[in-house]
């Protein structure tokens, strides 16, 4: 890996098998080359669906290489787990930030992004930029 910092991406689900799996996911699609440092945070610390704020703090300081990093969420308590922990500032590297992004196209909107060398505004905006991609 080389000397650039890049920013660290960190996906929270209730499944942890949901969490590894969009991980998977977003590596195989964002391209050869050297890629951001993404870690799962999903489910609870004894294998069970929910959120637990260790394995959250465990992936953020996994995956921080001092650029920062962006975490995406998937539901309404793993948000308001995570807005708590940013809350109390003393779990979470510094900077994060909570991204408002869609899980899967965020994860690989914002994979890309950071393996480009992007700093944590620009990897932010284009997970939550994912929002605008149509389905239909």
């Amino acid at each position: 890996m080389s000397d650039l910092a890049l920013v660290g991406i960190v996906l929270v689900s209730h499944s942890g098998d949901v969490a590894e799996s969009v991980a998977a996911l977003a590596r195989g699609l964002a391209g050869g080359g050297e890629l951001a440092p993404v870690a799962a945070a999903g489910g609870t610390t004894d294998g069970r669906l929910g959120t637990s704020p260790e394995l959250i703090a465990e992936a953020a300081r996994r995956v921080d290489r001092g650029a920062g990093v962006a975490v995406l969420a998937d539901l309404g308590s793993a948000v308001l787990t995570v807005q708590m922990m940013l809350a109390e500032g003393d779990e979470l590297p510094t900077p994060t930030r909570l991204v408002d992004a869609p899980l899967v196209e965020g994860a690989v909107a914002a994979l890309v992004t950071a393996s480009a060398g992007a700093d944590l505004e620009a990897v932010s905006a284009a997970a939550a930029e994912a929002y605008t991609f149509r389905k239909t």
